[in-house]
């Protein structure tokens, strides 16, 4: 017996379609079964188990420090984004003084500076190292 060919010309467009989605629909079925397949593959595999200290529940003691670290965690939040404030703060003075400093000294002729000038720029050099010292601590260690 000679098998013949069939071309797809020969079959019906609507059984082609259908075809087409049972595939796709075959195909995602199997994609989501693999992870649950393997997930129990695993849960079932008696030779592996947690050591007790893994899977007991922490003691009074455990958890006071457990909290501990976190209202500790969260204080070094507060102070951190306290101390951005206060840098960001800085910073738009420190573009204040030095506008106001540029506008005076425009004021002047280059043989004469007064000595509001020079505080002025004291001051800016001043408040400048402040907020270079603040950039570069980090409450918390991190």
């Amino acid at each position: 017996m000679k098998l013949q060919r069939v071309h797809s010309k020969n079959i019906p467009r609507g059984l082609r379609v259908r075809a087409r989605w049972i595939g796709v629909f075959a195909g995602l079925t199997v994609i989501a079964l693999v992870p649950v397949v393997g997930r129990g593959q695993s849960q079932r595999d008696p030779g592996f188990r947690y050591p007790p200290s893994v899977t007991r529940m922490p003691d009074a003691n455990a958890q006071n420090d457990i909290n501990g670290q976190q209202t500790e965690k969260q204080n070094f939040d507060a102070a951190n984004a306290e101390r951005k404030k206060q840098i960001a703060d800085d910073s738009a003075k420190l573009l204040k003084l030095a506008t106001d400093l540029k506008a005076e000294v425009d004021k002047t002729t280059k043989d004469t500076l007064s000595l509001n000038v020079i505080r002025k720029a004291e001051e800016i050099e001043k408040l400048a190292h402040d907020v270079k010292e603040k950039m570069m601590v980090t409450v918390g260690g991190g």
